[in-house]
């Protein structure tokens, strides 16, 4: 595996007939690294995660992990990867504790010590009914069932959605540990913060092509945060001319309010 990159896509496209789906994808995720993959609903990010899994066909192009091909060779690459949809659906009358053993009998192995130490850091619920959990309880069983067998890679879509804060911080401190002990994380998720906070690097994908494939620091750069600055008395817009990173977007109020971009200069603004 260590030869290959982690997933390797090139000029993926899956169209639904008349529908779009993805256009002509090319990127690659090395081993030990979390990719971010970033759009807004709609953009794509499923439907790459489903050829990825081996659920879709691509309609040309190709998609591999670890060397795998993702149609091909879906059993293969099940048994390598750890994977969370974005529409989790559990079998309702089990309870976890029973959900767990059924996804556990699936695998070659899986470390009791391991079950536990995740049981015990996400506090799940294994007692009662499926159906009479909350979505975020739902929600870290799928995570766990994910994690147990530590694969080397997890493929994840919008995994923290229902999660509290505390949990989805802990949550995403738990990626940052597994990426330092050798795993390779796909992230897709349409909250930059969330990203920002653990990606190495980051693809970008709307209306199914992918606009940018970059470090997240390079990310950071480039984002222009929008900013409303209002004075006392009227200033001259070109008194913003020198600031690095500052562009003034509108002028109003004859000179009193503005509306700028700002590119991680805030302290020179500021000044």
């Amino acid at each position: 595996m260590a030869n290959y990159p982690a997933i390797a896509v090139e000029r993926l496209t899956r169209s639904y007939g008349a529908r779009r789906g993805v256009i002509d994808l090319t990127f690659q995720v090395q081993p030990g690294e979390i990719f971010g993959f970033l759009g807004p609903n709609g953009a794509g990010k499923t439907t790459t995660i489903r050829v990825l899994m081996g659920f879709l066909r691509p309609t040309s192009g190709s998609a591999r992990i670890f060397g795998l091909d993702c149609w091909g060779d879906a059993t293969q690459v099940k048994e390598r990867v750890g994977y969370v949809p974005g529409d989790v659906r559990l079998w309702e009358n089990m309870t976890g504790e029973q959900f767990l053993d059924f996804m556990a009998a699936f695998r070659a192995r899986t470390d009791p010590k391991r079950r536990q130490m995740l049981l015990e850091r996400f506090r799940v619920e294994l007692d009662r009914p499926i159906k009479q959990l909350s979505r975020g309880n739902r929600q870290k069983l799928a995570l766990v069932q994910a994690l147990l067998h530590d694969p080397p890679l997890l493929i994840l879509d919008e995994p923290t959605s229902g999660l509290d804060p505390l949990m989805k911080h802990e949550f995403l401190a738990f990626l940052v540990e597994e990426r330092e002990r050798g795993k390779t994380i796909f992230l897709s998720s349409h909250e930059l913060a969330e990203v920002e906070r653990v990606a190495d690097r980051v693809g970008i994908i709307r209306e199914g092509r992918l606009v940018a494939a970059l470090p997240i620091e390079e990310l950071r750069r480039r984002r222009t945060r929008p900013m409303e600055v209002v004075f006392a008395q009227p200033i001259d817009p070109r008194q913003f001319a020198d600031l690095p990173g500052v562009r003034v977007l509108t002028v109003e109020n004859n000179g009193r309010r503005f509306q700028l971009g700002v590119q991680d200069n805030l302290p020179a603004l500021l000044r």
